[in-house]
């Protein structure tokens, strides 16, 4: 009899970039990976490396207890979860739905989930495709802990930092969305920019190093932004809100100088004058974030 411990096994469903990823890195672990994906041939070179190819998604869930769901949002997820075949298949199985979509679709399939015997574990991958795989990858899961430590070993595999936020199956997404709207709104803010430096003679070139400082003093901002917000202190006494305000002006003026649309900064800059018109214009930037939460 041999000795030799089987490896566990693991099925992806989905095989777009991150979805072919997440599979890749099982096989590098040398897991035992079935995959399946909608249309048909994006799985040869997965199955060329050493994975099987399911030819359903119900054969490709039946095959190991742990099932990871990467597509595009929960719409496509549920048009390949919730069909009766897949939802026998899935009965006692464990399913870590890796999609992005809000924190009330993922409640919702938790319910959903709950109902067929499912265990479930929402998640969110918060770095590109590129870095799965490797030390720079970062998993957010949401669910019951006892699938997430049972498999954690298996879901390790993928690489980097893995964090279980919380039970409430919508916490992950809710992370995820928040982070998605520093990113995002980040991006606005740096293609406008760019947009007023060529409008000035100043090439993306020339600016992304500058840039690239800007963004190495946010980290430490964000943190002690998120100690002030914690406490409620709101201190302004470096940056008060009002010279926040000053330099959103200059940045609107200089735009429309330009004919460039302002939209995104005024925004801002109207919340910054809803905090002052308020009595806050002393306090700090963070305020506006208790401002906007009571409508």
């Amino acid at each position: 009899m041999s000795s030799r411990t089987e490896q566990p096994a693991v099925t992806v469903l989905g095989l777009g970039p991150m979805g072919r990823s997440l599979a890749g890195a099982f096989l590098a672990a040398g897991l035992r990976t079935t995959v399946w994906n909608r249309t048909p041939g994006r799985d040869r070179e997965l199955v060329a490396r050493g994975a099987a190819g399911a030819r359903s998604a119900e054969e490709a869930v039946a095959a190991a207890d742990l099932t990871v769901v990467c597509v595009v949002n929960q719409d496509a997820a549920d048009a390949i979860l919730r069909r009766e075949a897949v939802e026998g298949a899935l009965t006692g199985r464990t399913v870590v739905n890796l999609s992005a979509d809000t924190p009330g679709r993922a409640r919702d399939t938790a319910q959903w989930a709950a109902g067929h015997g499912i265990r479930y574990l929402d998640g969110a991958i918060m770095t590109p495709a590129d870095t799965i795989g490797t030390p720079d990858a970062v998993f957010l899961y949401s669910g019951p802990e006892e699938p997430y430590r049972q498999h954690g070993s298996v879901l390790r595999a993928l690489g980097g930092t893995h964090h279980h936020v919380g039970e409430e199956p919508g916490r992950a997404a809710a992370h995820d969305i928040a982070l998605l709207d520093i990113f995002w709104t980040a991006m606005a803010g740096f293609v406008h920019a760019l947009a007023v430096a060529r409008a000035e003679g100043i090439t993306p070139g020339e600016l992304a190093p500058f840039a690239r400082g800007i963004a190495q003093i946010l980290p430490p901002v964000f943190e002690a932004s998120a100690r002030e917000a914690d406490s409620g202190s709101y201190s302004g006494e470096d940056n008060p809100i009002t010279s926040a305000l000053s330099s959103m002006a200059h940045i609107v003026r200089t735009s429309e100088a330009h004919g460039i649309d302002a939209s995104v900064m005024r925004a801002a800059e109207g919340l910054a004058r809803r905090a002052v018109d308020r009595g806050h214009g002393a306090d700090g930037f963070v305020r506006i974030a208790e401002l906007l939460g009571r409508g």
